[in-house]
């Protein structure tokens, strides 16, 4: 095969060659745009799933559906070494500065401007390169300077979205890996969307994180479900798995055996990422069409050791020992949710004892827990891969 040709793309938020499966959530993201463009109310979106089912990828994807109609975005990445405030005031910065140099009367574009030197000189962000803000304007005194973000965010939105509406914009947030924002982001965050949809303002909000995101926003603020929809980002069913390999070699005159597919789907168990990972180790290994099983073995040697250095090795590698053991016990219990008692006695240990343990792996984006007792890993396959890396229980 032709590897200037390969269509697969393994990569972090890498665009897949076909989108399959999804058309549902996409449907509901085409449906808030288009009713908030109408002045109508509706949900914004939270994205959640494990890694590895694209929700990156669909975000990129509402991105594009966005702009296409007519709003303008910013996208930022949320972590844990930087508060929201900090993460937004330069895209806030430069989207306001693109509103003010538009033609038409009205002055609501640089009153924004304005009410965000107030924000930031509250704040006092601790971040390099603040001074390079660089906001040359008379600060709105009075207006979301009080240094509490729950009370200034929502003004700041406020005064952006109304500086949007009249250029005769709308705003889309975009928001990946919502998860890490401190208690207070994340609550001045739904305390914003509110304000929103109160005065029915022309920005929408479009965010992924890990399953844990629906509990936390709830915890917040008890409203928070009638603010949002929380769309669940699972695997894929074997019929679409199918297509997102076929589809793309199709278009090169090339096709996989219907066995080849069917042995992919038991090894990546419809997970996006590992299916890209199979389909581009697979093209490079075949010789001619049909690429079939025979293949398909012959590549998952290769295929397992790039996804435990680089998919798996990353997270392994922020953990201390003392995590990785407890990780172990859980993959030693097997794949899907597990008792933290378990847990506990595969480690002979009492269960009060792991209790700071597993709260940093929780907040380390490791694990999540879908009920109460119960743990799961965030990452498919990373039992496995543990068992791999540790073969025995140390």
């Amino acid at each position: 095969m032709d590897m200037w040709e390969n269509p697969f793309a393994p990569g972090a938020g890498t665009p897949p060659p076909e989108l399959v499966g999804r058309d549902d959530v996409l449907g509901q993201a085409r449906i808030l745009l288009g009713r908030v463009k109408r002045g109508r109310a509706e949900k914004s979106i939270l994205l959640t799933g494990l890694r590895g089912v694209g929700k990156t990828v669909l975000l990129n994807e509402m991105e594009c559906m966005a702009q296409a109609d007519g709003y303008r975005t910013i996208s930022i990445e949320a972590h844990e070494q930087k508060p929201l405030g900090a993460l937004l005031v330069p895209p806030l910065r430069q989207l306001l500065y693109r509103l003010d140099r538009m033609a038409g009367a009205g002055h609501k574009a640089r009153q924004a401007l304005a009410v965000l030197k107030s924000f930031v000189g509250a704040i006092k962000f601790t971040m390099e390169g603040v001074g390079e803000v660089g906001l040359d304007i008379e600060a709105e005194r009075g207006t979301a300077d009080s240094g509490d973000l729950e009370v200034d965010l929502p003004v700041l939105f406020a005064a952006v979205a109304e500086a949007a509406a009249e250029r005769g914009s709308c705003l889309a947030v975009l928001i990946d890996e919502v998860q890490y924002l401190d208690g207070k982001g994340l609550s001045a965050l739904i305390m914003s969307m509110h304000r929103m949809q109160q005065r029915q303002l022309p920005l929408v909000l479009l965010g992924a994180g890990l399953p844990v995101l629906p509990g936390m926003a709830g915890a917040s603020k008890s409203y928070a479900e009638r603010l949002f929809s929380f769309p669940e980002i699972d695997r894929l069913s074997e019929s679409d798995a199918g297509r997102a390999l076929q589809d793309p070699v199709a278009h090169r005159g090339v096709a996989f055996t219907e066995e080849a597919i069917r042995d992919i789907y038991r090894l990546t168990l419809g997970y996006p990422y590992f299916i890209q990972e199979w389909g581009y180790q697979a093209w490079s290994r075949a010789e001619s069409s049909p690429i079939g099983l025979a293949v398909i073995r012959d590549a998952s040697e290769t295929v397992t050791q790039r996804l435990d250095e680089n998919f798996f090795r990353v997270r392994f590698d922020r953990l201390t020992s003392g995590e990785k053991r407890f990780l172990r016990a859980m993959a030693e219990l097997g794949p899907g949710a597990q008792r933290s008692s378990d847990v506990a006695d595969a480690l002979s240990v009492k269960i009060q004892s792991l209790g700071p343990t597993r709260a940093k792996l929780i907040n380390k984006g490791m694990t999540y827990s879908p009920a109460h007792g119960y743990l799961e890993f965030t990452v498919p396959l990373f039992d496995a891969f543990m068992r791999r890396t540790m073969p025995e229980l140390a």
